[in-house]
């Protein structure tokens, strides 16, 4: 397998992983939220920071090194039009995650201290909870932004 072909795969395999963990995590946090379990919420809560850290973190870093890499060794400039798109909705995309990031670990804080407790969760939980679907929104869409320019390439 040559270095392009390499490149390639592990390019698609953690983008997989990106939008996957991130589309996933999501899915579940949005339905703890709405279960009215405290107990659920701070499990899922811990699993999503988890995941995260274990499959979201190391494909937010390979995907930009990879994909530079087989522009290059593709020779295409990163100013062809559909690759500078799809680096601004990868940008776009990652300006949503970080604090999305922060959001999670507080969500987790707060759902672990409800149930140590045994008291409701703070007024502050819900709204970052809505902060977190907020941002995740138009980071998923920035990222199925990127998957069509991957996959296309069209001239813009």
């Amino acid at each position: 397998m040559n270095s392009y072909l390499l490149l390639k795969t592990l390019h698609i395999i953690s983008s997989v992983l990106l939008v996957g963990t991130g589309f996933g995590s999501a899915f579940y946090l949005f339905f703890a939220n709405r279960s009215g379990n405290t107990e659920a919420q701070m499990v899922v809560t811990r699993l999503v920071v988890f995941a995260d850290w274990c499959f979201t973190t190391p494909a937010v870093l390979i995907q930009p090194i990879s994909g530079v890499s087989m522009a290059y060794l593709a020779g295409w400039p990163l100013s062809t039009p559909w690759l500078m798109a799809s680096i601004l909705l990868y940008c776009l995309a990652g300006l949503c995650w970080l604090p999305v990031v922060w959001l999670q670990i507080q969500l987790k804080h707060m759902a672990a201290q409800a149930v140590a407790t045994k008291t409701a969760l703070p007024a502050r939980y819900w709204r970052y909870t809505k902060y977190w679907e907020r941002l995740g929104y138009p980071a998923f869409i920035a990222m199925l932004g990127v998957f069509y320019l991957m996959v296309n390439k069209p001239l813009l």
